[in-house]
């Protein structure tokens, strides 16, 4: 959308999900400088933003490609001219096949598998369009939820692959149950250990003659570690960008750059203050969020259209009408509340982006 520069952050009307572009920038940097010189690349996630705008400034910064999480975000991201693109997320279901096989024909988008039923289906669609699908095999790293297990259920799958004509271009896999860990020995160990894992699955593939292209994984949280492992190619970390208040003691080299702006509606003196940006504007899912750079004031619930604050130091100066911010506590399930994103610098509203749905 257009730049709003005229506009100071204390104008927007509330509730408003707000982006610190400065914080934004220098964690877009500072991954970028990680992965520059390392032989694994960075494949930011796009799940984490939804931005087609802030996608193409992370390919501007080195990315070799994006992640997403579903079907219709690639076909935005395809659409906006990013054509290396990676669903990282199983699909099944005739309809959906097709819109894949569809979107594979403007581009060579990549897409995750761990069922030999759909694999099958993709086999028949790609024969009698006569089109290239090109496939990961989903690796199950020990988050039980989408894969298949390390070894030769994934070997096994690959050759299926390769038999149904299907372009095989290698294997994928998320640890995402090792991000929540702090930094430290213990975590290194697990991290480490399923890389492990999934190296070892892309040899026993290339043992069975089937060339393994592409080894993605890691996140945002073990980026360090999983994007320095000896045969990773890719990393699909994506929450470093815009970081919120539950992740970032888990990833300390980025910091939170999201919140969301509020107004005090209601005063209760000596007790508490009320806010208008409950669940509808700001996600609880992980946890309440805090209130930014004001101590004395403590979030205690959120309602539908509320957020009750516990006055905890009577010298704060707070009143009905005032604007507060709070830091988001779980970005992914807020950023999905809002349409529009405000960039703000200095104080002032100097870009909005258009959030996809």
């Amino acid at each position: 959308m257009s730049d709003s520069t005229w506009r100071t952050a204390i104008d927007v009307d509330t509730p408003a999900l707000l982006v610190d572009l400065d914080l934004m920038e220098q964690n877009l940097k500072a991954m970028a400088r990680f992965f520059r010189d390392q032989p694994a690349k960075l494949r930011p996630h796009f799940k984490n933003h939804r931005v087609l705008e802030l996608a193409a400034r992370q390919m501007e910064n080195g990315a070799i490609g994006i992640t997403c999480a579903r079907l219709w975000q690639a076909e935005r991201l395809v659409n906006s001219g990013i054509r290396n693109v990676l669903i990282a997320n199983e699909i099944a279901g005739e309809s959906p096949l097709r819109r894949y096989l569809a979107l594979s024909r403007e581009a060579p988008v990549l897409i995750a598998v761990d069922n030999a039923a759909v694999v099958r289906d993709m086999g028949r669609l790609a024969q009698d369009a006569k089109a290239d699908l090109n496939v990961l095999v989903d690796v199950d790293l020990g988050l039980k939820r989408c894969g298949v297990p390390p070894g030769e259920a994934a070997v096994a799958l690959a050759r299926m692959v390769v038999e149904k004509g299907l372009r095989f271009r290698g294997i994928m896999g998320y640890e995402g149950h090792l991000q929540p860990l702090l930094a430290g020995p213990e975590k290194h160990g697990a991290v480490s250990q399923a890389m492990t894992a999934l190296v070892d699955t892309a040899k026993q593939i290339e043992g069975a003659g089937i060339p393994v292209e592409i080894v993605s994984c890691g996140g945002s949280g073990d980026y360090s570690i999983a994007g320095t492992y000896p045969g990773v190619t890719e990393n699909q970390a994506g929450s470093y960008l815009l970081m919120d208040t539950w992740y970032a003691p888990f990833a300390p080299d980025f910091k939170v750059a999201l919140s969301v702006l509020a107004t005090v509606i209601s005063k209760t003196s000596g007790e508490r203050i009320v806010v208008d940006a409950g669940v509808k504007a700001i996600s609880g899912e992980r946890g309440l969020p805090s209130v930014k750079n004001v101590a004395g004031l403590k979030l205690t619930a959120l309602h539908a259209e509320h957020a009750p604050m516990e006055i905890t130091d009577p010298s704060v100066n707070v009143e009905v009408g005032d604007k507060l911010e709070i830091a988001v506590h779980y970005h992914d399930g807020t950023i999905n509340l809002h349409d529009r994103m405000y960039g703000i610098r200095n104080g002032r509203v100097e870009r909005i982006f258009s959030i996809e749905h």
